[in-house]
């Protein structure tokens, strides 16, 4: 076993949802778009649409972005996890800001800096995050409390000073936080840092924002095989039921003397794994361990699936054995199970939704969270796809569907649905998109080669 990424497990506390999102000058989208689940005045599947009566505010629980390859779908899912983890993972000092990245393809945008927005609701309250950045420094950043009837600025980082609210006067030591803070480095992360949590339901909205990648190994594995946990259970009532082959998950110690780690990984490990503590190992061949400290010494369990015999037994099958889609399934299924919870305020973005799906899996994995959603909801969930199958107003409200494209300077733009406007057009959303009515789909000119 080499090169095996290892990911410390933690408990997350709940967040809330995304509002919209502004981005300019990032990847492929040069100018600003302006990305919303702010519900329009659509009346289809009106009943599952959260409200936030404090403000008030109608919020989509889910959102899905079409768009042919390189239009822009990606590059919208790598601002949040951008945004996400300069947040929450910071930055070394004395580095470059990782990952960003301005449009290139014209010489004054490409030395231009990248400005983020994001509007959220974080425990019944709405923020706006506005920071712009370019690969050596944070060159702006405020943060406002929006609420029902006025904005309150909560700080105004320009030209390297800060500007705090006159309410936030008699807490000095956010002047001695932000003194701390590098030029590098967003003051929202050094705050939180330093034990201020003036600002804390913003940090936590970004800490628990979950992205999920079309080759994550998604999942927390280590609950799969504690049949007292409820995700166990509901895991593997559901499993058998879509069609996978397979009747169960559970696990297999693995013998102290075959864990054998590079000599760099088994240092990091005894290092890191504190008693009562887990981290979570995924293998090149797909295979995942879990390790954790008992009684001083490190143990491990490997992930496994039980398949039934024609003689009513059961055969253990390592999860690298599994097919992609059976592997999808798992890495995906926990995720809409905590959606699919009536409590839950998680915001998940999945990229590449459909990939080693069949439709009517997609379909089924999508009921498990609109089934749930209600005027009092909070999940949400944002996807990527290429799935045309999908785009079914059965399914969808039109303020629910958006496109990417990228014009021939290599541009990308994001347009909602509920933005259309073509008499001429028939009603059926998908012959729309894939007649080209919409844009949003892949320029092909194959036929004139």
């Amino acid at each position: 076993m080499v090169n095996l990424p290892i990911t410390k497990i933690a408990l997350r506390e709940r967040s809330e949802v995304l509002i919209a999102l502004t981005v300019q000058n990032w990847m492929s989208f040069r100018d600003s778009v302006h990305f919303s689940m702010i519900a329009s005045r659509d009346l289809r599947h009106g009943e599952r649409v959260p409200r936030v009566r404090k403000y008030p505010l109608r919020i989509l629980p889910i959102a899905v972005i079409y768009g042919g390859n390189a239009s822009g779908k990606t590059n919208f899912f790598r601002a949040l996890h951008f945004a996400r983890n300069l947040v929450v993972e910071g930055t070394k000092p004395d580095s470059l800001l990782p990952g960003v990245q301005p449009f290139l393809l014209d010489d004054k945008s490409a030395n231009e800096p990248s400005r983020f927005i994001f509007e959220i609701l974080s425990q019944e309250c709405m923020y706006e995050f506005d920071f712009t950045v370019n690969r050596e420094s944070v060159l702006a950043e405020k943060l406002i409390e929006i609420r029902s009837s006025s904005e309150k600025t909560l700080y105004d980082r320009r030209a390297g000073k800060p500007h705090f609210h006159s309410s936030l006067a008699r807490e000095p030591f956010l002047e001695f936080a932000f003194r701390g803070t590098r030029d590098n480095q967003l003051f929202l992360t050094n705050a939180i840092s330093q034990k201020v949590d003036t600002f804390r339901p913003v940090f936590d909205w970004f800490r628990d924002l979950e992205m999920v990648a079309p080759d994550a190994r998604f999942g927390p594995v280590e609950r799969f095989w504690d049949e007292d946990d409820p995700l166990h259970q509901k895991m593997n009532e559901l499993l058998p039921l879509l069609d996978t082959g397979i009747n169960r998950l559970g696990s297999e110690r693995i013998a102290p003397e075959l864990l054998r780690f590079p000599a760099q990984l088994q240092a990091q490990l005894e290092q890191n794994i504190k008693e009562g503590e887990a981290a979570r190992i995924v293998g090149a061949t797909d295979d995942i361990l879990v390790l954790r400290r008992d009684t001083g010494q490190l143990v491990a369990d490997k992930l496994v699936a039980y398949h039934s015999q024609s003689n009513g037994t059961e055969t253990q099958f390592d999860i690298a054995q599994e097919s992609d889609g059976s592997k999808r399934v798992i890495h995906l299924l926990p995720a809409f199970l905590e959606l699919a919870d009536t409590d839950s305020k998680k915001v998940y973005v999945i990229d590449e939704f459909e990939r080693s799906l069949h439709p009517l899996l997609t379909r089924t994995l999508l009921s498990l969270h609109l089934n749930q959603c209600s005027h009092e909801s909070r999940a949400q969930l944002l996807l990527t796809t290429h799935d045309a199958q999908l785009m079914d107003q059965r399914i969808w409200r039109k303020d629910e569907i958006w496109m990417a494209e990228r014009d021939p300077l290599g541009i990308s733009r994001l347009f909602s649905v509920s933005e259309y406007r073509d008499d001429r057009a028939h009603p059926d959303i998908r012959k729309n998109y894939l007649e080209g009515r919409m844009d949003g789909i892949p320029n092909i000119l194959l036929e004139d080669w």
